[in-house]
């Protein structure tokens, strides 16, 4: 059967990033720091900091590790010249990539980016090229054999946007605010509906279908961008192709 999947793309990839845990969680530990400085160590008062924990956790990232990054981020020895750049372009077919980093160079950055866009034929582009695309929200997926109506009742009386049913991913998809992210999941744990993952995306408004040869080439691009130091997520409203 052929189709397309961002929840089967990223089983697919899990083995890869299992083989990246070192580097995957470099990046969260700078994450937690850069969060922990701007916002406080509180989590309850610092919603990025919230955001940050949550996605360490989903990694296996003990509470221990977590804990000393966060007091790291509040101690005086941390650089002040960490800086927050979200770098936009264009890829095969026409997709729309944005790349959110930390980084103490920019220059270093934007030329690894600009090297990993040209080596699989797309585009660095400009501030606001792409951006308008996609919206900041809080995003959890449920199981295909998870109660449809319950869900929507638990969800939307819990200040859920909005719930979807994503035929081709076979997934529900529950909308949040991204800073109610972690209260949303909570509420509908309580109400017995674990997710399979919670996180804040960029979630793109229009999405480009690619095919079997187009889906090589873009997963090409995403895992080099993954791979440079500086780069905490890569998102796109590219549609993949696979085949089961």
């Amino acid at each position: 059967m052929a189709g397309h999947s961002k929840w089967a793309n990223i089983k697919h990839r899990k083995a890869r990033q299992d083989a990246k845990r070192g580097k995957i969680f470099t990046k969260m530990i700078r994450a937690l720091v850069v969060s922990a400085k701007k916002g406080g160590g509180n989590i309850e008062d610092n919603p990025t900091l919230r955001t940050a924990v949550d996605k360490a956790l989903s990694v296996n990232m003990t509470r221990d590790m977590i804990d000393r990054a966060i007091k790291r981020g509040m101690g005086a020895d941390v650089s002040d010249d960490m800086h927050e750049i979200t770098y936009e372009g264009y890829a095969v077919g026409g997709t729309a990539v944005l790349i959110e980093c930390l980084t103490d160079n920019k220059n270093r950055t934007v030329s690894e980016i600009r090297h990993a866009f040209s080596k699989n034929n797309g585009n660095l582009g400009t501030d606001g090229s792409v951006a308008y695309l996609f919206e900041r929200v809080g995003q959890l997926l449920f199981e295909s054999s998870t109660n449809e109506d319950i869900l929507i009742d638990s969800a939307l009386s819990s200040g859920a946007k909005d719930v979807l049913y994503d035929e081709s991913e076979n997934v529900f998809e529950v909308l949040t605010d991204w800073m109610s992210l972690t209260a949303m999941k909570e509420a509908l744990l309580a109400y017995d509906l674990p997710c399979l993952s919670a996180e804040v995306i960029m979630r793109p408004s229009n999405k480009i279908v690619l095919d079997m040869n187009q889906t090589d080439q873009m997963l090409k691009l995403i895992d080099q961008l993954e791979d440079l130091d500086d780069v905490q997520n890569v998102f796109t409203n590219a549609v993949f192709y696979y085949s089961e």
